[in-house]
């Protein structure tokens, strides 16, 4: 009976020292994990930090957009006004173009008849 006791104690010895050796790796490898966790945590927090910038630099682009497109339109408007404003002189021009040929005309038919005169 000692013997069976001895036997079984050194058994539970065995089967305490494999727990703690499983304990121990288990340990380790939730350590392990607590690191990886960390990493992670760390690279999701710099990739929030750049989208929280990209997003920034979005808006801001958005706004720019925005400004460049009233700007754009401003000039459009300026641009259809300045053509207005050239064909109108350019009317102007044909007509006083005929103004002054009708004069050069009349210029030239008074000019013999006074010479004459």
């Amino acid at each position: 009976l000692q013997q069976q006791a001895e036997q079984t104690c050194r058994q539970l010895l065995r089967t305490q020292e494999e727990h703690e050796h499983l304990l121990q790796a288990a340990v380790e490898q939730a350590e392990g994990l607590e690191h990886n966790l960390r990493s992670t945590e760390a690279v999701l927090a710099e990739r929030v930090a750049q989208l929280g910038e990209a997003q920034a630099q979005l808006s801001r682009n958005q706004l720019l957009l925005e400004g460049l497109h009233e700007e754009n339109r401003r000039f459009a408007v300026a641009l259809q006004a300045a053509e207005l404003k050239q064909k109108s002189t350019e009317e102007k021009n044909q007509l006083l173009q005929e103004q002054a040929s009708a004069l050069k005309q009349l210029i030239g038919k008074i000019t013999p008849a006074s010479l004459s005169g």
